[in-house]
């Protein structure tokens, strides 16, 4: 009853805090904690629960944000229809992707995920007609136009991507208590034993793939929005696969919460840094970041959520021993 009521809490504050917070600034950084703590949510799918260590999430995002911006532009179609089908686009994309990059494992599964987000960073390159090549382009600015996914202030977007967070972690929670959960931990633990036993590895990495792909390309959606901005570097960067897996990693790989407070905690300590370092002395924030990144890991290698499980299970030891 106690998280029912904290979790409740938590909405409330979350909900009313563009009301009481005025600054841009601190909205911007809010926006961004919610954005990559949906794209870890989504990445956690994969890499977490079935431990498949992607870092090609990038092409799902990239795929995603030029799908809706290439309705927007030359159709005039809304990023909220074209947000879905960039969605749809990134699952099929992820058929063929997956059935060549699933039949590796370890670290050659990773590097096969980069290679395809960079081919199709390339890809985009070349399609200047298309795509806009190199240059990219800017989204039309229309004001307050709800309908079209743009707002005024700061305050329509932090709601949009806060609805796509509950989305990712109800779509999280249902499958991590499902059969589907309890199998693809058993992949993630040992997949030949899995296999074993009965459990279609191939169809249940290749179903999870396709859910955590769509996810994926609704946050590049929203992010060409939010900046106004597209280009193949912005579009597929390879720090958005590499932001993904590190929040989850910090936070706690398989488990619900654990991608969010990974965000908070490393999105937050980025922002002030930047805010109270600057420029002054270069890549001196980069270095605190690492630093902090590196005792975190070394120090919590299961993530926080691990160490909060480990208290948690202490804590049911001694009430059992008294």
């Amino acid at each position: 009853m106690r998280w029912v009521i904290g979790l409740i809490a938590a909405v409330a504050v979350l909900i009313a805090l563009p009301l009481v917070v005025e600054s841009a600034f601190a909205i911007d950084i809010c926006i961004r904690i919610l954005l990559f703590s949906f794209i870890g949510v989504a990445w956690n799918l994969m890499g977490g629960y079935a431990k498949q260590l992607s870092l090609g999430h990038a092409a799902y995002f990239g795929l995603g944000a030029y799908t809706s911006t290439i309705l927007q532009i030359n159709y005039d179609i809304s990023p909220w229809i074209g947000m879905v089908a960039g969605g749809c686009v990134a699952m099929l994309a992820s058929l063929p992707i997956g059935w060549l990059c699933f039949r590796l494992r370890g670290p050659y599964f990773t590097i096969a995920t980069i290679a395809t987000a960079q081919a199709l960073m390339l890809i985009f390159l070349k399609f200047r007609d298309f795509a806009w090549g190199a240059e990219g382009t800017t989204i039309p600015n229309l004001g307050n136009a709800p309908l079209m996914m743009q707002f005024e202030e700061k305050a329509g977007y932090y709601y949009v991507v806060l609805g796509l967070l509950a989305l990712a972690l109800a779509i999280n929670y249902k499958i991590e208590k499902s059969w589907m959960g309890y199998y693809l931990v058993a992949i993630g633990e040992d997949e030949d034993a899995a296999e074993a036993v009965g459990i279609n590895a191939p169809r249940i990495k290749r179903d999870i793939y396709l859910i955590s792909s769509f996810l994926t390309a609704l946050a590049g959606t929203f992010y060409v929005q939010y900046i106004y901005f597209i280009d193949p570097a912005t579009a597929f960067s390879f720090n958005v696969s590499i932001e993904a897996a590190l929040v989850s990693i910090v936070g706690g790989i398989g488990t619900l919460w654990g991608p969010v407070i990974g965000t908070v905690l490393l999105e937050t300590t980025s922002a002030l840094l930047q805010s109270w370092l600057g420029s002054g002395i270069g890549g001196i924030q980069l270095t605190i970041y690492s630093l902090i990144l590196m005792a975190v890991i070394l120090w919590r290698p299961t993530g926080i959520m691990g160490y909060f499980y480990e208290l948690a299970a202490r804590r049911r030891a001694r009430l059992v021993k008294a």
